[in-house]
């Protein structure tokens, strides 16, 4: 795609994210033969279900890594899939019924569908089992870990695990389930051993219903079916939307799941799939979204420290325009707005906020610019709205924002930019015009969790950790009102069918971590400036006048802020500046 003076092959969101280099190579092939030469004398890896084999994490292409360094390729090929391992020992589906037999009718009403046919393009990619042990073991590097001495002690104290901890304990049991050898009388017949003891009741059941489902989504990966509609027969008798906040989890999961074997297995009716997906509209999601924003820490820290931002680059400018890239409520501007009305010098002579949406959505941005016309207007600010509609992101052009040379511009996106990843050109498009348009800074707010892995089982495995942890986050800071509660749960569900159910030409939402957003944003020219320590400060505030902000959690990933909960990254804002043509580090061939 050219433009001017560069031109740029296609980026690839689904490459490796974050640190690689060749010594991680060399510890997967080591781990890799490992695997190869460990037999289970009575389990085979095929019943069992270590994790779904999968490639390097990401589908990144790791072949030469030592000699050419650190590369990015797509990996469209097809290759074949070795067949499964055989047993006639007892299999996962039988040893684990023991605990949860499923109701009689709801395993009547399984089919076989061992013989449906591999079209889905995204199960092409070679399994590695020890990768994709590697990345349920690892996941959340950098963070706190959990191990059993953790989960002993708190058993001991009477603290409960967290939904994102329950979790980690399924999948540490699931690595461990399918790498030991089992002659132990007592391991076989509970087949989750003896780390559990130092659990709970609940917090056993929860366990062990995590691990169903990882083995449910073991046997989606590999297109057997019929095994994992037996398990997500458990999985959906056990696990119940008014249950806790595993039991919650593990349904929407589940419910994902099966939509995926229906599609697969024709048998997929998308008006009584999507009637649990369904959301009320009107008051009450209004007032589900508001009580959202009150009790739960994360979008104030987020919005407050991009105000902050603004604040300070924008410094004296007496005129300010925000583009708002996805603005809903606008109720961060409303906070901007008391901000610059308490500014003493320089008083602010006139704002602008700019919307930039898809034709269709002028209601709700026409109600949001009345709004803050209305609040505007109370703080004896001099605001303007103006509302951009185009029919594609493919569509804008500079000429469209109207940007007077004495005004200081500031770009905001919260949450926007990951929509436009399965349509490259949009997205290359929209950042040239952004580019183009100079703005003093571009603050971004993105899902800090990589939901676009080429292949399911890694997407899998990241989102059910991120949606745990936010599952959690919402039991606790909306425990006193469970039909709000509801509602935002039934929003995030809509994300979970889309990361499991949905194909590779279904998905629209695509989160990747901020290590891809920063490959992706050189191409711009953009540096990334970071927050002051008056803004990080700030953010750290916010989290204080919450009951529940001890849980979150600020961490920094070079100058961006990672805001997570308990340890679990969820955000990711940074802030950037575009360089001069001359200025800054430029990969024209860089591919990712």
């Amino acid at each position: 795609m050219a433009n001017g003076s560069y031109s740029f092959t296609p980026f690839d969101f689904s490459g490796i994210q974050g640190d690689y280099s060749p010594l991680d190579q060399q510890y997967y092939e080591k781990e890799g033969a490992k695997m190869k030469e460990k037999q289970d004398p009575l389990f085979s890896m095929e019943e069992l279900g270590g994790v779904y084999p999968l490639c390097s994490e990401y589908g990144a292409c790791q072949d030469d890594t030592a000699n050419k360094g650190l590369q990015y390729v797509f990996r469209d090929q097809e290759e074949p899939q070795p067949q499964p391992l055989k047993s006639t020992c007892l299999t996962s589906d039988e040893c684990v019924g023991t605990c949860f037999p499923a109701p009689a009718q709801a395993m009547q009403e399984v089919k076989n569908y061992e013989n449906v046919p591999k079209s889905s393009k995204e199960l092409s990619h070679p399994f590695t089992l020890s990768s994709s042990l590697e990345l349920l073991n690892n996941y959340g590097s950098g963070f706190k870990r959990l191990n059993l001495n953790q989960v002993n002690n708190a058993s001991n104290s009477q603290t409960k695990l967290s939904t994102e901890e329950i979790m980690r304990v399924a999948g540490a049991r699931y690595i461990q389930f399918s790498d030991q050898r089992y002659d132990d009388f007592s391991m076989l017949m509970h087949p989750f051993g003896y780390a559990l003891s130092g659990l709970s009741e609940e917090e056993t059941r929860d366990v062990e219903l995590a691990h169903l489902l990882l083995a449910a989504a073991e046997k989606v990966g590999y297109q057997q079916f019929d095994r994992a509609s037996r398990l997500l027969s458990r999985c959906e008798w056990i696990a119940s939307q008014r249950a806790n906040p595993v039991q919650r989890v593990v349904y929407c999961f589940a419910e994902a799941l099966r939509e995926r074997i229906d599609k697969a297995t024709g048998r997929f009716i998308p008006k009584e799939r999507t009637e649990s997906y369904d959301i009320p509209d009107g008051t009450s999601l209004h007032l589900a979204c508001l009580s959202f924003h009150q009790n739960v820490p994360l979008n104030q820290i987020t919005q407050l420290t991009s105000i902050q931002a603004i604040m300070e680059n924008i410094g004296s400018a007496r005129k300010l325009q925000v583009i708002d890239l996805e603005i809903r409520s606008g109720v961060q501007w409303t906070a901007m707005m008391q901000a610059l009305a308490e500014r003493q010098q320089r008083p602010l002579e006139h704002l602008k906020v700019t919307a930039l949406g898809l034709t269709g959505k002028g209601k709700k941005i026409e109600e949001t610019g009345r709004s803050l016309e209305s609040f505007a207007k109370s703080m004896n600010i001099p605001f303007t709205f103006k509302a951009v509609y185009v029919s594609c992101m493919k569509n804008i052009k500079e000429k469209l924002f109207e940007i007077a040379a004495d005004e200081s511009l500031v770009v905001v996106s919260n949450m926007f930019l990951r929509t436009l990843i399965s349509s490259p050109e949009c997205l290359e498009n929209l950042m040239r015009v952004i580019k183009n348009l100079k703005p003093s800074i571009m603050v971004i707010n993105e899902i800090e969790a990589n939901h676009n892995s080429p292949n399911f089982v890694n997407r899998f495995i990241e989102a059910l950790f991120f949606y745990s942890a936010y599952f959690d986050c919402l039991e606790t800071c909306l425990d006193h009102n469970n039909e709000h509660k509801s509602i935002i749960e039934a929003l995030y569900s809509r994300g979970i069918r889309e990361t499991v159910a949905m194909g590779d030409n279904e998905r629209i939402s695509r989160n990747v971590k901020i290590d891809v957003w920063r490959a992706f944003f050189s191409r711009f020219r953009m540096v990334e400036i970071g927050f002051s320590e008056s803004a990080l400060y700030q953010a750290s505030l916010v989290c204080k006048q919450f009951a529940c902000g001890s849980s979150c959690s600020l961490d920094k990933n070079g100058k961006c802020l990672i805001v997570g909960w308990k340890g679990t990254p969820l955000h990711s804002l940074s802030a950037w500046k575009f360089c001069g043509d001359r200025l800054g580090r430029f990969f024209p061939n860089y591919r990712f």
